[in-house]
């Protein structure tokens, strides 16, 4: 079905606070719109809107036709326990929902009633592939190398076999406008290639939000920015290369107009202060100077006093007459630096011999020696192995042949890619306090402040924190502790873009041993590496 959506006015916000307004925008077939704009701008939340989940505070979202279906496929895919994978792909599909309303229209059907409603939900169950899922699930997950038997739970996945099944279940949606929320995330290279060829093939309306630079550069036709320090909304048509290209020019014209009106503006001030003080001047001489009987001199002087008067009043009007420019705002901006303690010794980690067996997974045999100041990185398919040798690399997992050891002196600072020290209910306050007893709590709050996380997160429930927010605090931790073995897994994932540049500029920067796992194409580009490992179904290579 050929479906647009329409947007009016739209607007949103969290009690008081508004993220975005005015916001109109259509929708059309083949349109692939990027929403771009710094964590906690509403990007999560447009979508939202768009989908039909929470109501805006003004404004409205028209289907065209009302009948057709919008997929939203949320950043972080749930796994609910005791869902089997197959089911999973059924719920994420709308296939699940689709066959609900089909059997409820049958129940009437057989009663003699509801023919009309047996005839729409027959034909939505049928647009969203309803007839075909089991097989075509099947198929998709053998193209992805998803070798797990379907009715296995969700929960018992390792994250790359779910990173699959998500990608598994887009893959396998036939919506009528496509709604994408990070749908990058834990995505391996030929993960992304895949979803890079879905979206160019698509035939409907897409709009998705993504902090992949070359996903975007790849995919979108056009970007809406929701800059939230100037409170506006930005349209650019053509590509993100364009975006960027026409967004730096809009900024630096923003700068320049305010500049030279502040420019003239400050010079029609100084102009009126010299001639209100002249005025003032003539006034104390001509009181002070003239005579009383020299009735001349005081007349001239009193001309000259009014016609500065006069100047004044007109300089005063033109400062009154200038259109003003606001001031552009400046974006808070992540500006961190990842804190070195004492070099280590010259051996930092060694892994001699190492096999591990997870079920009818094994790694291994590895033979892995990271020295001081190497800057390596770790890729890998999605299930190679990877996340297994971090863990066996830094003492969390025992390997079941083969010795692993960290160097002396060696002192570990991890992002890991669950953001795990955050998986708690305890508060944000309480975990820092416990990473770092010797910071007070007005020292750990100045520093979550710096990192974009204010007074109303040092209190809040650690896994209430947003996806983005808790790669944020683990950054924090980083430039709060000395460290000379950085092990960053997916570091961008969730991470908006000025965020992920401050990042790698503050690698750059760095001084230690690196040890960085990612599929950001782009920062594999721009980071300085020495050395490149890469897993293939569990033995790992240098190149």
């Amino acid at each position: 079905m050929s479906a647009t959506l329409v947007v009016k006015d739209l607007s949103a916000g969290h009690g008081d606070r508004t993220l975005f307004s005015g916001l109109d925008l259509v929708v059309a077939p083949g349109d692939v719109i990027g929403v771009v704009g710094a964590n906690g701008a509403g990007k999560s939340t447009l979508l939202r809107l768009l989908a039909g989940l929470d109501t805006p505070q003004t404004g409205s979202v028209r289907r065209t036709p009302s009948s057709a279906t919008v997929g939203y496929l949320p950043q972080e895919s749930e796994r609910r326990p005791g869902e089997t994978v197959r089911e999973f792909l059924g719920r994420r599909t709308g296939v699940t929902e689709a066959q609900r309303e089909l059997d409820a229209a049958t129940e009437l059907l057989s009663r003699g009633e509801g023919a009309d409603e047996y005839s729409d939900a027959l034909d939505r169950w049928l647009a969203l592939g309803g007839a075909d899922l089991p097989e075509r699930a099947e198929t998709v997950a053998d193209d992805l190398g998803l070798s797990i038997d379907l009715d296995a739970h969700m929960t018992g996945l390792s994250g790359g076999q779910a990173a699959r099944a998500s990608l598994a279940s887009l893959l396998l949606s036939r919506y009528d406008v496509v709604l994408l929320d990070e749908p990058t995330n834990d995505l391996d290279l030929a993960g992304l290639e895949r979803l890079e060829r879905f979206v160019d093939d698509l035939q409907t309306g897409t709009v998705l939000v993504s902090h992949d630079r070359e996903f975007l550069a790849r995919t979108v036709t056009s970007v809406v920015e929701l800059d939230l320090a100037q409170q506006q909304i930005n349209k650019f048509g053509g590509g993100y290369a364009a975006y960027l290209e026409e967004r730096e020019t809009a900024r630096r014209h923003a700068r320049e107009a305010y500049e030279e009106y502040a420019d003239t503006k400050q010079g029609l001030v100084d102009r009126a202060r010299s001639q209100r003080a002249w005025m003032e001047k003539g006034v104390k001489n001509a009181r002070r100077k003239a005579p009383d009987n020299d009735k001349i001199g005081r007349k001239f002087r009193t001309e000259a006093t009014e016609k500065q008067a006069a100047k004044a009043r007109q300089t005063e009007r033109l400062i009154e007459r200038l259109e003003v420019v606001e001031e552009p705002r400046k974006e808070w901006e992540l500006r961190m630096s990842i804190a070195a303690a004492p070099r280590s010794g010259a051996v930092v980690a060694t892994l001699r011999g190492v096999v591990v067996h997870r079920g009818d997974f094994t790694l291994g045999p590895v033979d892995l020696q990271l020295d001081w100041a190497d800057r390596a990185v770790l890729t890998g398919a999605n299930g190679s192995g990877k996340t297994t040798l971090l863990g066996v690399l830094l003492g969390r997992i025992s390997p079941d042949e083969g010795t692993a050891a960290l160097g002396p002196g060696v002192v570990v600072g991890e992002v890991d890619q669950a953001r795990g020290l955050f998986a708690g209910d305890g508060t944000v306050l309480d975990v820092f306090a416990r990473v770092l007893p010797d910071q007070a709590p007005g020292e750990i709050r100045t520093l979550l402040a710096k990192f974009g996380l204010k007074a109303d997160h040092v209190h809040r429930p650690a896994n209430s924190l947003s996806p983005g927010e808790r790669t944020r605090a683990g950054l924090a931790l980083l430039q709060a502790r000395g460290v000379n073995l950085l092990v960053l897994d997916e570091p961008t994932n969730h991470l908006d873009l000025p965020a992920i540049e401050q990042l790698e500029s503050a690698l750059e920067s760095y001084d230690g041993t690196l040890l960085l796992v990612t599929h950001d194409r782009r920062m594999l580009d721009s980071i300085t590496t020495t050395r490149r490992f890469e897993a293939v179904d569990g033995k790992i290579s240098s190149r």
